[in-house]
Formats: C-alpha cells, structure tokens, sequence
C-alpha cells in the first residue's frame, strides 16, 4: 500500500460557502432537469458512485443526500454507480460531459483510472471534485471527505477500549485492512497503528495476522479471516475497517463459537453493524455523518457549475504531487452500545430498520427511542 499520509492545513471554523453541514440496484441512474430556482447559465452535475457492495452508504446515504441537495439547489445532475468497473466509470464520465455536466463529482476506484478520467475531464473544461477518496496525483479541482486518519485513531482507540474492558492480556490482534488502491484505507491504517503500534512495540499486545482486501470484498474478506483464525487460533481482538469487514470476521467468529469474545471494530455505521454492536458480537464502529459530507459536496459542485470560484476552509496534501487541494473534511465519530442512538437520533438510521425482530429489546435496552 502507498504510504502517502495527507496532511490537513489551515482549518477554519465554518465553511466559507456556508456548508451546514456507504448498496442499491445494479447501474441505478437517477437524473433531474429541474432549474427553475437556477441560473440559466448554471451547468449540469455528474456524480459516479463506486460501487454497491463495499459499503450500503453509497446507494442509501450518499445517493440521496446528493439528490436532495441538488433538487433544492434546482440544478441539473445525473447520478450513476460504476459498479466497481473501471471501464463502466470512464464511459459514464464521458457520456456525462457529452451530455452537458460541467462539473464532476467522482469516488474514484483507484488513483489510477480516476486520474485518467480527470485529466480528460479537464482537457474540456470540466472541473472534477474528488468525492469521499482522494484521487492520488490526480489534480482535482476540490476533495471532500472526511479526516480519514482520525477515523483510523478511533477504531485503534476503540479497540483498545473493547480489549480493556475485557481485561485482556497480551491479546494477539489481527487487522483486516481495506482495498491497497483505495488511499483511505492507507489513512485508515495511519490512524489505528498510531494507537496500537507502540502497544505492539512494547509487548502489551501481540500482532497477529494482517490482510488488505482487495476492493473490499466482503466475501474475500470471510475466506481471509478464516485463514487468520487457522493460523493464529488465539486472536484476541480484530481491527476491521469497516462494517462489512467486521461482519465477515464476525460470520467467521460465530462458526467458531467466538463471537461477542473477540472484539471486533468497523466503520460507517450500517443498519448491520450497528445490530452487531446491539448484539454484543462487534465493538464499535465509526460514524461518518454522510449529509454533511454530501452538502459540501454539492455546495461546491453547485457553485463550480455557476461559474464561482468557491473557497475551501482547509486543504490537504497530495502525497504524490505535493500540491495542497482545497478541501473540506467533516468529523467522524466512535460509536459503541451507549451511543448507538445518536446514529438513530441523526436521522442516519431509522428505528423501524434497526429495531427489527430479536433488536427490539436490544434499542430499547440502548436507549433508542
């Protein structure tokens, strides 16, 4: 995995546009014409979506938070999913700007094949936002995410925390990591080897078995923590970057008659992962407030389609090129059984989804109302 860490500068308070604030069918398209609150010289958005199968978010949080910001912008957009198929992203970028979009809104699948598509996006006058990854040499115009470091430091803190509270000693840890081309997941793992790294350094804790997934496959996923767990029967806690990474070892875990004695972490805060909290068989995850997220996305991809030149609060640096990029990066946050009503109360979840069956008693028993 590339080793680039993005550095985070000049942070300001509030987002200068006034910013207030992971799937779906196959190849959904959602598109609207409306522009009746727009300026005529307003262009056209293009968003494309990576995939459906690393993480829910994608289709059920960012698809709509995206479309409702730009229907109440009243600008033209146009949403597609890639489908985890380079060649499915480059077509639709190109169709997108024959079809009008001057501005793109991309969650690249590698830097590689998103850096083509910027660069010829550019060549036509395109402005390009990396959207939730950072597209590594690629010369986006703008990149909003989140801090994905501080995602990392939470779920190593959040481990710790879980393997304290069971009073483990010497634990053998594992670490399921995220895709080697995605560079969150490179952040991912600068933040949770920052907290566990020196335990490991010291003899507190054992390191175990590490695997990167190739494009956060939940199935490759399971067939590799089932190989960890023949290696190293005795692991005592699991370090997963996210949700579906984290049920996969829990699927694995429950075989094994392990589950809810091993701590497992995640990320993103799914329905699943938060009943695995709720059941007591995953440790945390981490919560990234989407809407946030995706109302400075569009804020800035509306601006940029009106021909503006937006000023970010805060930039980060391409590891690869050693330009700054405007950005804007949102707080994420560690959730655990005490505070998975705040996901609930956020608006992120509902109660009817995640208080299904068995889980009534567990929301209840969490405070969720």
């Amino acid at each position: 995995m590339r080793k680039g860490i993005l550095s985070l500068t000049a942070a300001a308070a509030a987002l200068a546009l006034g910013l207030t604030a992971c799937g779906g069918d196959s190849g959904q398209t959602t598109t609207s014409t409306s522009s009746a609150s727009a300026p005529a010289k307003a262009g056209k958005i293009g968003v494309i979506l990576p995939d459906s199968k690393s993480s829910a978010r994608w289709e059920t949080a960012d698809r709509k938070y995206l479309e409702e910001a730009f229907k109440a912008a009243g600008v033209q957009y146009d949403i597609q999913n890639a489908q985890n198929d380079k060649t499915a992203f480059q077509t639709i970028a190109d169709q997108m700007v024959t079809n009008g979009a001057t501005v793109l809104m991309i969650v690249n699948l590698d830097s590689g094949s998103g850096k083509a598509v910027i660069d010829k996006a550019k060549s036509q006058g395109v402005a390009v936002i990396d959207y939730d990854r950072l597209t590594l040499g690629g010369g986006a115009a703008y990149y909003v995410s989140f801090d994905n470091t501080k995602v990392g430091t939470l779920q190593g803190e959040g481990l710790v925390k879980c393997l304290t509270d069971k009073k483990a000693e010497k634990p053998i840890v594992a670490y399921l990591n995220g895709s080697p081309t995605d560079n969150n997941a490179t952040l991912f793992k600068a933040g949770y080897d920052g907290v566990l790294k020196p335990k490991f350094d010291s003899g507190e804790y054992v390191k175990g078995p590490e695997q990167s997934v190739p494009d956060w496959d939940n199935t490759q996923a399971g067939t590799l923590f089932e190989q960890m767990l023949t290696e190293q029967p005795k692991i005592a806690g699991v370090l997963a970057a996210n949700d579906g990474l984290g049920n996969a070892a829990i699927t694995v875990l429950k075989k094994n008659n392990l589950n809810g004695k091993v701590p497992v972490t995640g990320q993103d805060a799914t329905v699943q992962g938060l009943q695995n909290i709720l059941a007591g068989d995953q440790c945390m995850t981490v919560y990234k407030a989407v809407k946030k997220e995706a109302d400075a996305a569009a804020k800035l991809a509306v601006a940029l389609a009106k021909g503006e030149k937006p000023t970010a609060t805060s930039s980060v640096k391409d590891p690869e090129t050693g330009q700054d990029v405007p950005s804007e990066l949102m707080e994420p946050q560690a959730i655990y059984f005490d505070n998975v009503k705040d996901v609930v109360a956020d608006g992120y979840v509902t109660k009817e989804e995640l208080c299904t069956g068995d889980f009534a008693e567990k929301c209840t028993e969490a405070g969720i109302q």
